[in-house]
């Protein structure tokens, strides 16, 4: 199964072609978005192909000036499969927005804990810590997939105690302390990721989703197991992951109705 995590198919230069590529593959593909305006168009995107789901995301780095959307994005998140990208920024540049961008995860993660709970696509760039502990603070909003995990190995013991899952890409792969981190894992909470078209390959052309299957291959080289073990136990760990994404039946609210 060709699985990634977290990539970003409006965020493609032509996302219908990347979004029709994957039309013949059996995947699980979790297409993220950074505002929860861009969520009905990114659905669209993935409408018919049964392995593309649709996050409906608030990224972090965008607080500052998408904050007004946070009425719409607890909105929807009863009519949403999956919840993604959200969480927190702590890299000095944004140190301003800090003070928003805690209050808009923790208005998410409430809105998840009403919504029963979703499979949450976590950003956490120098701010493990800080995301573990609103994790613990609402223990109900859902299975938390920590995207491109960069933090400490004490916050990685933190995040796998409170039952954090990891998407990992080509690029921590690359990366001596990536790779120290990814050998430190949980290794039936690990799952491939592109973080495209953000994340390049090794030419320096955006990754596609069908990248991720570089990672399988890279991960079992590094764990010293066959490849085929591997594929085999992020194949159950995908197929948990789809058993906790939600069949929503809410209505969206009448501002997102034909």
């Amino acid at each position: 199964m060709l699985i990634d995590c977290h990539c970003h198919l409006d965020l493609y230069r032509e996302p219908a072609i990347v979004a029709g590529s994957l039309r013949s593959e059996e995947c699980l593909v979790l297409s993220v978005t950074t505002t929860p305006s861009a969520w009905r168009g990114t659905s669209a995107l993935g409408s018919g192909i049964p392995g593309v789901h649709t996050g409906l995301g608030l990224h972090p780095q965008l607080a500052g000036e998408r904050a007004s959307e946070l009425g719409l994005m607890e909105s929807l998140v009863p009519a949403a499969e999956f919840v993604g990208e959200v969480g927190l920024d702590g890299t000095p540049e944004l140190r301003q927005s800090w003070p928003t961008q805690t209050r808009l995860f923790d208005a998410v993660l409430a809105s998840a804990t009403r919504a029963g709970g979703r499979v949450l696509s976590i950003h956490s760039r120098r701010a493990a810590g800080e995301v573990a502990a609103r994790l613990q603070a609402f223990p109900d909003a859902g299975t938390p997939i920590l995207h491109w995990f960069s933090g400490s190995l004490k916050e990685l013991q933190l995040a796998v105690e409170i039952g954090c899952w990891f998407s990992v890409g080509p690029a921590m792969l690359r990366s001596k302390r990536g790779r120290g981190l990814i050998e430190r894992m949980p290794r039936d909470r690990v799952l491939p990721e592109t973080d495209g078209p953000f994340a390049r390959d090794t030419s320096g052309q955006p990754l596609q989703p069908t990248g991720a299957r570089e990672v399988q291959a890279g991960v079992a080289e590094m764990w010293g197991e066959p490849a085929d073990v591997v594929t085999a136990r992020m194949d159950e760990g995908a197929a948990v992951i789809r058993g906790r994404m939600h069949e929503v039946s809410a209505p969206l609210p009448p501002r997102y109705r034909s």
